[in-house]
């Protein structure tokens, strides 16, 4: 969903054929509707969100464990994600971080955040990124120097090439008034500064919620981002976690409902006492809602499968324009080793379902996309003038796959300008063989090779790290050998039987190869102890 554009114009009143005329040249015929019912109201308030562009896209925890391969979303009907969250640093407040655990080279590094985000995007997906989130300080809380704080959601808007941000207010990031002001100014000088390059960043702003509709905290943040003058596409409700402000006699589709309409009340009193006067649609078309899938974090409080194919038929109809979800990590069931399914899990709902049955619900009827800008640079624009030429190890980040290498979990290869992570033991498999089905290949496609990349060799033991493996020799339990250049560990007693089962039947085999994170942390011990 897009922005809004504003425009000051003089006291002259406008007739409606010269209305029409400046509707057409500056916003399309699509927008015109907002010069019946609105007014101009002494200015002239150009809002995208009334041409028609529902999305969806679910929230996506990029810190959590385990990693959520978000990259495979791509091959869904419903491809885009908001990847959370953006936060200070814990040490350096200006600087931005995942999570507070990853720097952004550092999730580069770590996480494959860059590459992952190219292979959605070479799929069609879109992402947006979320500042802020309950548990970390939002950049503006801590950050007190404007210039630096600017430069920090500039990195992000850069590095990522956004055209859609989300501001996740919670905690200390909603209740802090001067760390509000310092972040409506920044984000209004950030969107004015592309707009003067030609470009455009929709800034969604994520606010708590009760039936009764957004709290005063909320309603005085979106007060202060209007004031300041930010372009807001829209008011996101965390449509959850009601606790005490829901009824005893109030689902939690009832909850919801009814949250959504109060908010939209009250968003049409505060542009108006910005200066803007809105029709409900344009209203309803600014509005979003993200309920919190499955068990939420009040034990009496379960959102349904009902509920998400409720909520979208009311969504529909009054025009709501974005839907969400927190988050993809969790729209799974949990596995029968989760013992407690009324304790939330960051990776299952908590109710019984099929694999991302609540995106599949909430989504329907969503086909528009969250991208601002049509110009949008993808991955797949970046990487199709080299898709011909052959892989080329001074620009590739790890080794060119090679079929007669032994490669062990976890290792990475290059194939095709591609990036692959083995699954398991492998020699001689082709990445990119076009299976089927994903349990027919050891390896896991993660994203293309970036532009500049350079060598990233992963590490190897010494050849004389383990004594080579002998059919006479006795071995026990968790010693370790190497078998044609493989390190190996005895998973039990054995003699004479050759590591190379493992690789024909893992499980009865009397070896296991070591991963290449096993491989990480030996080489990381030996250079602590010197």
């Amino acid at each position: 969903m897009t922005g809004v554009t504003k425009r000051v114009v003089g006291e002259r009143r406008l007739s409606p054929l010269r209305a029409m005329l400046l509707c057409l040249i500056l916003a399309g015929i699509a927008a015109c509707g907002i010069f019946g019912a609105d007014g101009l109201a002494g200015k002239l308030w150009f809002a995208r969100a009334a041409v028609p562009n529902q999305w969806f896209a679910p929230y996506v925890d990029v810190t959590a464990t385990p990693m959520f391969a978000f990259q495979n979303l791509g091959a869904n009907a419903r491809k885009d994600a908001v990847l959370a969250f953006i936060v200070s640093d814990p040490v350096h407040p200006c600087e931005p971080s995942w999570g507070g655990a990853y720097t952004l080279n550092q999730a580069g590094d770590s996480l494959d955040l860059d590459r992952r985000i190219a292979r959605l995007r070479q799929q069609g997906g879109h992402i947006a990124v979320s500042f802020g989130g309950v548990k970390n300080n939002e950049l503006a809380v801590g950050c007190t120097a404007a210039d630096r704080l600017l430069a920090a959601y500039q990195a992000v808007v850069d590095r990522y090439k956004l055209n859609t941000i989300d501001l996740d207010l919670e905690s200390a990031g909603l209740a802090d008034v001067a760390a509000g002001s310092r972040r409506a100014e920044a984000i209004a000088r950030l969107q004015s500064e592309r707009r003067a390059a030609g470009k455009q960043l929709a800034v969604w702003v994520t606010l708590p919620v009760s039936p009764q509709g957004l709290r005063e905290e909320g309603t005085n943040a979106v007060a202060q981002l209007l004031k300041h003058g930010v372009d807001l596409a829209g008011v996101n409700a965390m449509t959850m976690d009601y606790g005490a402000s829901r009824s005893s006699d109030q689902t939690m589709l009832g909850a919801s409902e009814s949250a959504l309409i109060q908010t939209e009340r009250q968003l049409k009193i505060l542009y108006q006492q910005a200066g803007v006067n809105l029709s409900d649609s344009t209203l309803w078309s600014k509005l979003g809602a993200t309920p919190m899938i499955g068990q939420n974090d009040y034990k009496n409080e379960i959102f349904t499968l009902d509920d998400a194919q409720a909520l979208n038929r009311f969504a529909l109809s009054r025009g709501i324009g974005r839907l969400s979800i927190w988050s993809a990590n969790r729209d799974m069931m949990c596995g029968s080793n989760y013992v407690d399914v009324s304790t939330v899990s960051d990776a299952c709902s908590g109710v019984e379902q099929t694999p991302y049955a609540f995106s599949d619900l909430l989504g329907s009827g969503y086909e528009g996309n969250m991208v601002a800008n049509a110009g949008a640079v993808t991955a797949s624009d970046q990487a199709s003038a080299s898709q011909q030429l052959p892989d080329d190890p001074a620009t590739s980040p790890y080794q060119i796959w090679s079929p007669t290498t032994v490669y062990l979990v976890g290792t990475k290869v290059v194939r095709h300008h591609n990036v692959y992570e083995a699954k398991w033991w492998t020699k001689g498999d082709i990445p990119d063989n076009p299976v089927l089905q994903s349990w027919q290949t050891p390896w896991n496609l993660i994203g293309p090779v970036l532009p500049g990349e350079k060598p990233s060799p992963q590490p190897a033991l010494p050849k004389d790290a383990y004594p080579a493996w002998s059919d006479k020799a006795v071995y026990e339990a968790g010693q370790r050998v190497v078998f044609e250049g493989v390190p190996y560990q005895a998973k039990w007693w054995s003699q004479g039987e050759s590591p190379s089962f493992a690789s024909v039947d893992p499980d009865s085999a009397a070896w296991k190869p070591l991963t290449q994170a096993q491989i990480n942390a030996i080489l990381s011990n030996l250079e602590k102890k010197g």
